[in-house]
């Protein structure tokens, strides 16, 4: 039987998410429609709306939906420049959909550096606030590789005495620790269905109290306006039994704890460098990294093993591409060999262990394949 532990790219589907989805699919109905049919329809729609602000401490009215979190990212920024920002900030470890946006926003962007850890630099940030302009601040929660916690209420202090814009991407964070928009104090935040065990294809934007959004999806008046296009009931049902769940079996995450550090030691035992080590980080995830093998052949190999986890890299036309993390905390020796390895709701501890026999086994064969052609050679 696979283990599959890449969560943070795409959580398996939740059972409970499975039959509400079929449920909603069953019956069908277009939640504009005024028809009883639409009327259901549209109670589901409410229902799950109400279930995802719960899971973020948000008012219902608060969530537009949308086709995902690139999606809803794009409009958090088109939002943030609607309501008068003129520069845009971005830290150096941003989500590619942000950090690429924001290069095509017609803004100046800056770039909060990150330390050795991940973690941005507060003192940066504060001093780039008080250049003249009103700034647009992207902060993740929680970085989609290392699984580092970013210090979002300091950031937000520091925007907030400059009467800047901070928008957050929580799509890590969400259910797997406690994430709430008042708490953060951010202007805007985005959610991932797919992330909490629900479908791929639907996310939300989540306004803060008396932040306004604008739309960059044009047509008729779906989403109070917000976002044209019909919604996807059986997408959101399925987001709304999913962000239900997460909160549900938040604590569930503690357990994670001692498995991540018990392969955590082993890895590093092995030879391995473990990314933000020393940062607060998401109890499901670890990222570590080799000088000496790289990404692509690491998976190949732990695939091959029933072993399904993901890259801290891209592999593009047989070529890796460095890991904007690595990169950006000064470990570019190490930028083309991690891997990163997420659990979830449906993980258990054997998958960690098994996990690890099979890289740490897998690393002692590469390892001694080197030496040996390195003596031929010599």
């Amino acid at each position: 039987m696979s283990v599959y532990l890449d969560y943070n790219s795409t959580a398996l589907v939740r059972p409970e998410v499975r039959d509400a989805v079929a449920e909603a699919l069953a019956e069908g109905g277009n939640p504009n429609a005024v028809h009883a049919l639409g009327r259901r329809a549209r109670a589901r729609v409410e229902t799950a709306r109400a279930k995802i602000a719960d899971l973020v401490g948000a008012d219902p009215t608060a969530i537009v939906f949308s086709s995902g979190g690139t999606e809803s990212n794009a409009q958090g920024l088109a939002s943030a420049l609607a309501a008068g920002c003129e520069r845009v900030i971005v830290s150096a470890t941003e989500h590619p959909c942000v950090a690429e946006a924001a290069a095509v926003s017609g803004r100046p962007v800056e770039v909060i550096p990150v330390d050795g850890q991940g973690l941005i630099d507060l003192d940066w940030l504060g001093e780039a606030l008080a250049r003249p302009g009103r700034a647009f601040v992207a902060v993740h929660h929680a970085n989609n590789e290392s699984g580092a916690i970013q210090p979002i209420a300091e950031a937000a202090a520091l925007v907030r005495a400059a009467d800047g814009w901070l928008h957050v991407d929580a799509i890590q964070s969400a259910g797997k620790i406690p994430v709430d928009i008042r708490a953060l104090d951010a202007d805007t935040l985005t959610l991932s269905g797919h992330k909490l065990g629900g479908l791929q294809g639907v996310g939300a934007l989540v306004l803060k109290d008396g932040r306004s959004a604008v739309r960059i999806l044009h047509g008729a008046g779906q989403e109070r306006g917000l976002r044209a296009g019909t919604e996807n009931t059986p997408g959101i049902v399925g987001f709304g039994v999913a962000a239900e769940c997460a909160a549900r079996d938040l604590h569930a995450h503690a357990h994670h704890v001692a498995w991540r550090d018990a392969a955590q030691a082993a890895v590093k035992a092995a030879g391995a460098t473990i990314i933000a080590e020393a940062a607060p980080r998401l109890p499901n995830t670890l990222f570590f990294a080799v000088s000496d093998w790289e990404s692509p052949q690491q998976l190949i190999t732990l695939d091959l093993a029933g072993v399904m986890v993901s890259a801290g890299s891209a592999c593009s036309s047989g070529k890796t591409k460095p890991s904007k993390t690595i990169t950006a905390m000064g470990l570019e020796r190490l930028a083309t060999g991690g891997v990163r390895v997420s659990g979830g709701w449906g993980t258990t501890e054997d998958d960690w262990s098994r996990f690890v026999t099979a890289w740490t086994t897998a690393y002692a064969k590469h390892r001694a394949r080197v030496g040996q052609r390195e003596k031929e050679v010599a």
